[in-house]
């Protein structure tokens, strides 16, 4: 049976200046691919609510959401580093809450748990980890705080970004992402704390990249930010075959003697 990654296995990599890749993943199909593939963790993410729910932003996802992604995530696969989105209103009410929700990721088969923040959770987050919960924290754009942001964008100095990155390294997170943060300020808290961080539209001085599963395929072709690079077009391939199925069906070609009993 293929070992789970670990970890330790993902800051052994990125000391030995190893890139670090991340993928998310929501159901068996995407999970599975994602193995497959050979990437390193799977972020189970509360974009969930905007690739899959129809949602405008992630604010309406709910724990029980994310824990019922998850389960399948973990079920579905052998070899990922598995990590659990807290969704918003998940951890910011009280720390006793939080730890709760945190709990839960875990007995649904999660490895580790993401959340959104500076030094404001840095509290919440050494609980965590004294309790022996993994914690990959998230700054730059944190798209729970759109509301505040006003959209997609970083609301932070270079100052107040690399306070808030040495505190969330001193709080025990065993790893950091950075969204759209410039590229040289990610490269400057790279290499100024002790534990990788994870980019996506951070520049390619970070010690990995993230990318949602929807977005790198191409499903949703109204979305694209700069750092968005798609590797496939789905959504016009798909079109084209569900077209191609229409027009075989009304001219008769489908099915044929071969797809009959």
């Amino acid at each position: 049976m293929p070992k789970r990654t670990t970890i330790r296995d993902i800051r052994n990599k990125a000391a030995d200046g190893q890139k670090i890749s991340m993928v998310t993943a929501y159901d068996a199909f995407s999970a599975r691919l994602v193995e497959q593939a050979g990437i390193d963790i799977a972020l189970v993410g509360d974009s969930v609510g905007t690739t899959l729910q129809g949602r405008n932003d992630t604010l309406g996802v709910s724990m029980q959401d994310m824990l019922y992604h998850t389960e399948i995530v973990a079920r579905s696969t052998e070899r990922l580093l598995v990590i659990g989105d807290m969704p918003f209103g998940s951890y910011q009410v009280n720390e006793d809450q939080a730890m709760e929700n945190a709990v839960a990721f875990l007995k649904a088969g999660a490895n580790a748990v993401k959340l959104e923040g500076g030094a404001a959770v840095m509290p919440v987050i050494e609980r965590m980890c004294e309790a022996g919960i993994p914690v990959m924290g998230h700054l730059g754009f944190t798209p729970q705080s759109t509301n505040i942001t006003s959209g997609p964008r970083v609301n932070k100095s270079r100052d107040e970004l690399m306070e808030d990155a040495e505190s969330l390294a001193d709080a025990g997170v065993f790893a950091l992402v950075l969204e759209m943060v410039p590229g040289k300020i990610a490269q400057e808290i790279t290499q100024a704390i002790k534990v990788p961080t994870i980019g996506i539209g951070a520049g390619p001085h970070t010690s990995g990249q993230v990318l949602v599963f929807h977005d790198m395929l191409g499903f949703s072709p109204e979305f694209s930010p700069k750092f968005l690079k798609r590797y496939l077009n789905f959504h016009q391939q798909a079109l084209d075959a569900l077209k191609q199925y229409k027009a075989e069906v009304e001219g008769g070609k489908y099915p044929g003697e071969e797809h009959s009993y």
